[in-house]
């Protein structure tokens, strides 16, 4: 059992949870992952480490209550306990002086971002970072980002707050400005991450995004997350979760997480059943 320390909403379904892992707050690094099982018989769900304190011994993780585990999780407090947790997994992001990189993060994505912008910072980068979400509530680590970026920017699909329009309208505007760029990550959506994608493309400017396919053990054992890279198969939690952007297939992966939403959606519905009967007793 792994005991929370503290829990935290940053946003309407989006918590943040800090949890006693030494062991793995010692080793991480940025663009890893944990797999967390909430209960003895629940799934394993891969989750981003957004943060880690070597000294506390903790990890931080940043979930957004979508499906049954996640909602699950959510549903946890300081002071209680999740089953297990593995890690760190997977390979880091490569991380060296670019220039100037930019950092976006999309929705929950921009816990993923996080980690990395704070290590492209520590590497000498200029780095300017494009948070975006739907609406002003559901931004999330304005503060965090600020504080690793030397340009920060937010941006809001309906435009109450910051930016109105997408990242991708944010990135090509920096782009149009005659800006040097060279380096991108871009963590969010398959949509977002397709379509950064598509706006550096032209120009030959590295991009990389991390890649979100259905994980089972997260170890490379079940072939769960193959993802197709340059006409290759590869599996996200080995050789990922950080792929070349303009080499991903964004179809194939987007059809294969679409490949469960039946299931997915029927356990969320009883788990949500559950939860109601359970606080009106």
């Amino acid at each position: 059992m792994y005991n929370i320390v503290s829990a935290i909403f940053l946003a309407e379904n989006i918590k943040k949870i800090e949890i006693k892992a030494p062991r793995i707050a010692k080793k991480r690094k940025a663009g890893q992952f944990v797999m967390i099982r909430v209960s003895e018989n629940g799934e394993r769900i891969p989750l981003t480490i957004a943060d880690s304190d070597p000294e506390k011994g903790t990890v931080t993780i940043i979930v957004q209550g979508m499906g049954k585990s996640t909602i699950e999780l959510n549903g946890k407090e300081a002071g209680e306990t999740i089953h297990d947790i593995v890690g760190p997994l997977g390979t880091p992001s490569h991380i060296e002086k670019f220039g100037t990189a930019v950092s976006i993060g999309g929705g929950v994505g921009t816990a993923i971002a996080y980690p990395t912008a704070v290590a492209l910072k520590k590497a000498g980068n200029y780095v300017i970072t494009i948070n975006g979400a739907r609406t002003k509530d559901l931004v999330i680590l304005e503060n965090e980002m600020k504080a690793v970026s030397d340009e920060a920017y937010i941006t809001t699909d309906d435009g109450s707050y910051g930016f109105h329009g997408f990242v991708t309208q944010k990135l090509q505007e920096l782009i149009d400005s005659g800006r040097t760029i060279d380096y991108v990550l871009a963590i969010g959506p398959i949509p977002m991450m397709r379509a950064v994608a598509e706006v550096t493309r032209p120009y030959g400017i590295p991009t990389v995004v991390s890649l979100n396919p259905v994980m089972v053990d997260g170890t490379g054992m079940c072939g769960g997350c193959r993802v197709t890279v340059e006409n290759e198969i590869r599996f996200a939690c080995v050789d990922g979760p950080e792929f070349d952007a303009h080499k991903v297939d964004f179809k194939n992966l987007s059809d294969r997480n679409r490949m469960y939403l039946g299931e997915e959606r029927q356990s969320s519905e009883t788990a949500s059943h559950k939860c109601r009967i359970g606080h009106q007793q």
